[in-house]
């Protein structure tokens, strides 16, 4: 729009003055939302040059426009220090490198729900449109085959950008829209490498756009591994590709114009899975994720992000903005196995997925990887398979044992040094990541955990001349306890703010079969065979399009509920058991807390009927930016409205209160008094005249309340309001778990919460 024009070209013209020999950098400069205001001209924007030192050079990389205001640009420090003190600028922030954090998941999830799926299935409409940003996408892949499905929805805006390897022709029913983002001088980011095309170039997002949305496919595997029916949470839904990231990673500048474009194109759900790295958190308004899904929740669009690969460490979910829904990974109920079988025919169950051509009749001799160190390497070094320790006299043709006790050194580069020396085989002794399967390809390769590594050990002391012999990967199905929590899935409670409850639900994320790039590699592709289109990835940039795929399923049959709705009905559905009916546990077999599952595994069936959903709207979100400590000039900004005031006395103790599926109390001391009462309001969209009775299930010590103790509804679409107390007088000092359960005796509704006591 001309004003936005006019002020930027005002702004441009100031920082002339101030020009320095200074090297730019690429920041992000956010200018709040749109508002009721007509949105900015991008082409007007993009025309926008910058003049400093006599030296023209388009300082603009990337504008928006559609539901936010702003821009991103090269920019020296000081520029970028003028340009924040200007009142009309709510933040400047340097344009970081963000990272990308199926046959039998689907059909896992429908079997743990206990439900029939068939009719609700029927109740799926094909016009929900999912926008997925990551690395791009192979259109020719089965998974996105168009087959059967109605006309594109006559609101879809969006295009299918052509490139030199992709044609608007590559678009069907199905991929709706694709976009790639370029603009950003290598020099800014060298790392990134951005092909001029919506083509994937890493795999990453044709598989997380498959396990979405992708349609149905007879017979897919993995070279034979997996071998099932592939297939999406919504195959029926839409998808639009937004490329922002390449091999290196993905500019934030990048991803925040593919989140502003997927809103102008009509988009209903956003999945987003990558984000950036737990240690380097930065505040909501300096998070381009967290900007642009508060304004595509203004539009009501649903954002789903994952949250991260940090486990399991406390304190590690990223994008944990309360409008976005954030996802953690667990397991299925299938493993692939790698059988181990010593020289004294003790079998070992390991895990990984290897073609090697081994078989049981043959063996090799097994040797530490400390013994086979070279000449001036250290054993611990050779011991943890680092690259150049160890002899290729001394490892050739034998059964390598590896630990893992550097976690600096990756499977594959292990993977790597034991094949570059001239092993048969590895064995890798590594009890945190035993259950998430590498893909060594043709090279042996099986990993097992210490209690299992403990057995090799007292096996090799016991003979003069160890053996083994290390199986090709068989996979086995319906195996229990699953789900369990992944142990790379990122915990909470989150570093920003530790009084909403992240992450808000768990999703299958280890093992996944998706679609992928058709392309050979001398890692993974076994010998003698065609490039697979599918692939097996394990990561909660797998967990995030499940849930991605299981909102657009709620969505489809409830076309009118707000984004709020769609993530209450996914959480306060979700089970906290595995198919044995207990608990669910972490890998370690401990039980899992709320901090490690958020609401717990999602049931999309069961979502579809929650009784009773959360609103959050969009004035909530404005009060917890009040009571995060914001002022009222910068949130009038963020919203574009000019009449909104925080409530007097905003505090932080206040943002338990906003009205989420979950509760987290961020502290009670006992020393003030011991006691919080939060309140919550619930909406029925269940049957009219409904009676719904409260149950607590809480940790001893802690004491709860809810007031009133029974929920009466006359008819649908009429809203209560309660309060819960936690009494942590008596309880231990630490965080305490707990639920409430309202139900009717047809629908459960379950608030999990989490509430510290110091």
């Amino acid at each position: 729009m001309a004003y936005l024009l006019h002020f930027l070209l005002l702004i441009l013209a100031s920082l002339h003055l101030y020009a320095t020999t200074e090297t730019p950098e690429a920041y992000v400069i956010y200018l709040g939302g749109t508002g009721s205001e007509e949105a900015a001209n991008s082409t007007d924007i993009e025309a926008v040059n910058l003049k400093i030192e006599e030296k023209e050079r388009i300082n603009l990389i990337q504008s928006y426009s559609h539901a936010l205001k702003g821009f991103s640009a090269l920019l020296t420090k000081k520029e970028a220090d003028l340009l924040s003190r200007h009142d009309k600028v709510v933040s400047v922030f340097r344009d970081q490198i963000l990272h990308p954090h199926t046959t039998r998941s689907w059909d896992f999830l429908e079997a743990e729900s206990g439900l029939g799926s068939e009719r609700a299935h029927r109740r799926a409409s094909n016009d929900v449109i999912i926008g997925i940003i990551d690395t791009g996408i192979w259109p020719e892949s089965p998974s996105f085959d168009d087959s059967g499905m109605a006309p594109i929805p006559s609101r879809w805006k969006g295009i299918c950008m052509e490139g030199f390897d992709f044609k608007r022709s590559n678009c069907n029913r199905k991929l709706i829209g694709a976009r790639y983002y370029t603009g950003q001088p290598d020099s800014i980011h060298p790392s990134l490498s951005f092909a001029g095309s919506p083509r994937d170039t890493v795999g990453h997002g044709t598989h997380t756009a498959s396990t979405a949305a992708g349609s149905t496919v007879q017979n897919a595997s993995y070279y034979g591994l997996a071998k099932g029916v592939a297939k999406g949470g919504a195959t029926t839904s839409r998808i639009a590709m937004y490329k922002a990231c390449s091999i290196g990673g993905c500019s934030s500048s990048a991803v925040l114009k593919a989140i502003d474009d997927a809103i102008g194109d009509g988009v209903d759900i956003i999945s987003i899975s990558l984000g950036m790295s737990s240690v380097f958190q930065s505040d909501f308004l300096s998070d381009t994720i967290a900007i642009g899904a508060f304004h595509a929740n203004q539009k009501g669009v649903l954002v789903v992000c994952s949250g991260g690969n940090d486990g399991p460490d406390s304190f590690t979910v990223v994008n944990t903005a309360p409008w976005v829904l954030t996802v953690g990974a667990s397991s299925i109920d299938r493993i692939f196995q790698s059988t181990i079988v010593l020289g004294n025919s003790l079998v070992l169950q390991g895990v990984a997925i290897n073609f090697s051509n081994h078989t049981g009749s043959q063996s090799y001799p097994l040797i530490l990887g400390g013994d086979a160190a070279a000449q001036f390497t250290p054993v611990s070094e050779a011991s943890n398979c680092y690259p150049g320790s160890l002899d290729t006299k001394k490892a050739a043709r034998k059964i390598i044992i590896c630990m893992d006790n550097d976690p600096s050194v990756t499977r594959r580069v292990k993977k790597l040094v034991a094949e570059y020396a001239g092993a048969k085989g590895l064995i890798l002794i590594d009890e945190d990541e035993k259950g998430i399967p590498f893909d060594s390809g043709s090279f042996a390769f099986s990993e097992v955990g210490n209690k299992a590594g403990a057995q090799i050990l007292e096996y090799m002391k016991s003979t003069k001349y160890p053996s083994a012999i290390i199986l090709p990967t068989i996979n086995l199905d319906k195996t229990t306890p699953a789900p369990v929590v992944a142990y790379f899935s990122s915990r909470g409670p989150g570093g920003l703010t530790e009084s909403i409850l992240k992450p808000d639900l768990i999703a299958p994320g280890v093992s996944i079969l998706a679609a992928a790039m058709p392309v050979a590699s001398s890692d993974t592709t076994p010998a003698g065979n065609k490039p697979s289109s599918f692939a097996i990835k394990s990561g909660t940039s797998m967990a995030c399009p499940h849930v991605a795929g299981a909102a657009a399923f709620v969505r489809s049959a409830h076309p009118r509920w707000s984004p709020s709705m769609i993530r209450s009905a996914l959480m306060t559905t979700a089970t906290i058991t595995n198919n044995l009916g207990k608990k669910l546990t972490t890998s370690s077999g401990a039980n899992a807390t709320y901090h490690d599952t958020g609401a717990g595994e999602i049931s999309p069936l069961r979502a579809l009927s929650p009784g009773l959903v959360f609103e959050t709207t969009t004035e909530d979100y404005l009060y917890f930016l009040c009571y995060y400590g914001y002022k009222d000039g910068v949130i009038r900004s963020i919203t574009g409205n000019n009449r909104f005031s925080c409530p007097p006395d905003p505090s932080s103790d206040l943002i338990s209160e906003l009205n989420y599926p979950s509760i987290s109390v961020g502290k009670i001391d006992r020393g003030y008094g011991g006691v919080r009462t939060v309140h919550r309001t619930v909406v029925n969209v269940g049957p009219a005249n409904s009676t719904y009775v409260a149950e607590v299930e809480v940790a001893s010590g802690l004491e709860v309340k809810v007031s009133p103790e029974k929920l009466v509804f006359a008819r649908r679409g009429t809203r209560a309001t309660y309060q819960i107390t936690f009494d942590g007088r008596r309880a231990e000092k630490g965080y305490r778990f707990g639920s409430l359960t309202w139900s009717d005796g047809a629908h459960s509704v379950r608030t999990v919460f989490a509430v510290n006591i110091v």
